[in-house]
């Protein structure tokens, strides 16, 4: 873990564990930020007492970054091209990551002292952007070279539709809860410090626990994907690829790369096709994240197998070669997604999947260290800082007081909306979707909404990611005269 450090002068280590802790740091920020919206219903209600639940939701946060995956993870390593780090200077690269996590963390921090339920997702990823595109100006490109757009859009689309999805199911659940249970006491808002029935404290405290569980997999994974992004950039000939890939998986990626040399010889004639013919291909290839045509991946294909032939394990692979490595895995992933369009049947397209999947093993991980440190900042992170967003959610969406059953639909759906989510590999925000459910609950039961909340936390969502990206840009512009 530590010995690839003592080949780093001792200001860049420096500044590398500067900007180590600063992540680490926001991701703490984080869990305060969004521990309330996780168990909020089960506090406000009384199902448990505050500092249970919030110790709970902490122990929760941890386990779902330890087995929550690493698909979110390189959702946020891939909105930000990260040969635009290894490319540029050190100084200027470490410039880079201190605007995306300052502008991040001043978003989060202020919002939370408001008291606004706002998104730590769209903080993280508008500063990601804003970065990105300062940069490519910066370059004198245009600022679509700056950024994945085709990850940014897809990404966007997640965070966009999760609070719909949450408004809707949770305030259709509500309708059904209303006909099954007909107990009067579930539909009414806590009185005093009585805890709700005990079959529903126990779904109140089982979907809370979810809902952290849940989050800790999803906004841990950005945590992840934002410490990778810090490594591969500042030490790409370690982190590039991952030195423990097995062999077997070294031989299967070799292979894979192979497949794929046949695979473009017997559809080279569609290829050409589609790119005389300008279609949609073309488009796409401009909005990948790795600058490399269907026909240009035949060479990064070739250049796998022979580079892989040489040596049986990544570890094997001198450190000078790994990011050259890297980039041609990537190119060649890149042009695969695109033969998935031009696939004939849907066997076809399900062999490119598990090649690609299998191609990108090597690229897309994270060490043991990593997960643990990120799952206790969150975890950490957790345990303070509740208070303030609990009364919100609980008192000022809708016009009347939270119940039992509002509190267990608006918990339940966003606890499998983020879950649904993480198993897609898409960032979502847990405030949102929450925050979207009461507000469908209290729709659905026609209590009224508190409009001067709601726009708040609706100007809330929708400034974030400008926001985010401005003042992102802004300090980049700022630390890069100083780099």
């Amino acid at each position: 873990m530590f010995q690839p450090l003592l080949s780093l002068d001792g200001h860049t280590l420096l500044l590398l564990c500067v900007s180590l802790g600063i992540a680490l740091a926001f991701e703490f920020i984080n869990g305060f930020h969004d521990t309330a919206n996780a168990v909020a219903t089960v506090i406000y209600t009384k199902s448990l007492r505050a500092r249970t639940a919030v110790v709970l939701s902490g122990i929760c946060n941890f386990l779902g970054v330890s087995l929550g995956g690493i698909a979110v993870a390189y959702a946020i390593v891939h909105l930000l091209p990260v040969d635009l780090l290894v490319s540029v200077n050190t100084n200027l690269g470490l410039a880079m990551v201190f605007s995306l996590l300052v502008s991040a963390i001043l978003w989060n921090f202020g919002t939370w002292y408001l008291g606004l339920p706002a998104s730590s997702s769209h903080t993280l990823i508008g500063s990601i952007l804003g970065v990105g595109v300062a940069n490519a100006l910066r370059e004198g490109l245009p600022a679509s070279a700056g950024v994945n757009w085709h990850k940014a859009i897809e990404v966007g689309l997640s965070l966009l539709i999760s609070p719909l999805i949450g408004f809707f199911l949770a305030g259709g659940l509500l309708l059904v809860l209303h006909r099954l249970l007909k107990n009067p006491a579930l539909h009414r808002p806590p009185v005093g410090d009585a805890p709700p029935p005990l079959g529903m404290r126990a779904a109140l405290i089982v979907s809370g626990l979810g809902v952290s569980l849940a989050h800790g997999s999803n906004d841990g994974q950005k945590g992840v994907g934002l410490v990778m992004l810090i490594l591969i950039g500042i030490m790409p000939g370690v982190y590039a690829l991952d030195v423990d890939t097995r062999p077997a998986e070294v031989l299967a990626v070799r292979q894979a790369a192979a497949r794929f040399t046949d695979y473009f010889d017997a559809h080279r004639l569609e290829i050409e096709k589609a790119y005389r013919n300008g279609d949609i291909l073309e488009q796409v290839k401009r909005a990948s994240a790795v600058s490399c045509d269907v026909r240009g991946a035949v060479a990064a294909s070739e250049a796998i197998q022979q580079r892989l032939a040489l040596y049986d394990s990544v570890a094997a692979v001198p450190p000078a070669e790994r990011w050259n490595l890297r980039t041609d895995i990537l190119c060649l992933d890149d042009a695969a997604r695109i033969m998935e369009g031009l696939a004939g049947s849907s066997g076809e397209r399900e062999e490119v999947e598990k090649l690609r999947e299998t191609l990108r093993r090597p690229t897309e991980y994270a060490p043991d260290w990593v997960i643990m440190a990120v799952s206790l900042a969150l975890g950490l992170g957790t345990m303070v800082g509740w208070k303030r967003i609990v009364v919100t959610i609980g008192e000022k969406i809708g016009k009347t007081k939270l119940s039992y059953a509002q509190g267990a639909s608006a918990q339940i759906v966003a606890m499998v909306t983020i879950g649904l989510a993480d198993g897609l590999g898409l960032p979502v925000s847990t405030t949102h979707v929450l925050s979207s459910g009461v507000a469908g609950t209290m729709a659905a039961n026609k209590s009224g909404l508190q409009m001067r909340t709601l726009r708040s936390i609706a100007m809330a969502w929708i400034c974030t990611m400008p926001a985010a990206m401005l003042l992102g840009a802004g300090l980049f512009s700022l630390f890069a005269r100083l780099a």
